[in-house]
């Protein structure tokens, strides 16, 4: 079986999703890249992901041509190409229909550092302009609005993280919707108070140096 190592980590992390809340039914995708044969597997469309297996998983290249599976990819596959076409410190990409992060989406507003973990994104998690899912453009807009860091929300829509491999990405992932709740939450309350650019930027430092993430960047 082609990527059969990526093709279970896409079932066993999709799974996840669910079972950590952070998705609902079939919604969201994940797919994990090989950079060396450049090959990308990534969840099919519309299965449930207790009953999904690693043969579902669809291998696609970077042209978004099928070369390996029967079922069909996810719709959202031009939204996780773009990543590693453009980006060689991404090797896998989760997309979310978190509830918190989803909330703000849906405000068409950011995630600004209200907690210093943020900084497994970067200095803030911004969110990108609206279009609609499954299109070129959503996967250009997200992308735009995700430069120089590993989180994005996406506009009524959810969270789309990326990482050197599925075990970062899938941290970062629950990571900025656990600050996403706590930040939705304390609005309700009061206003929250927003770390400074130089703290952020030496969390980043700290995060790059201590809890084996990929440099984030910093401007």
């Amino acid at each position: 079986m082609i990527l059969k190592k990526e093709r279970q980590d896409v079932v066993k992390y999709c799974r996840k999703m669910i079972t950590t809340g952070l998705t609902k039914g079939t919604g969201g995708n994940i797919s994990i890249y090989n950079r060396e044969l450049s090959l990308m597997a990534i969840s099919p469309s519309g299965i449930d992901y207790f009953e999904t297996e690693p043969e579902d998983v669809v291998v696609m290249d970077l042209n978004g041509r099928i070369i390996d599976g029967e079922r069909k990819p996810s719709s959202e596959q031009a939204l996780h190409r773009i990543f590693y076409v453009k980006r060689n410190d991404i090797n896998a990409v989760v997309h979310t229909h978190s509830v918190y992060s989803t909330v703000l989406a849906t405000l068409r507003q950011p995630l600004p550092a209200s907690s210093y973990l943020v900084a497994y994104s970067g200095l803030d998690v911004q969110c990108a302009d609206y279009a609609s899912f499954g299109t070129d453009e959503l996967a250009q807009v997200t992308y735009q609005a995700m430069v120089d860091r590993y989180a994005v929300l996406m506009a009524n829509h959810g969270l789309l993280t990326g990482s050197q491999d599925i075990l970062n990405a899938f941290n970062i992932a629950e990571q900025i919707e656990h600050c996403a709740e706590v930040y939705v939450k304390a609005r309700s309350i009061g206003q929250p108070v927003i770390l400074d650019e130089a703290e952020m930027k030496r969390m980043i430092v700290r995060f790059n140096s201590s809890y084996g993430q990929k440099t984030v960047k910093t401007e």
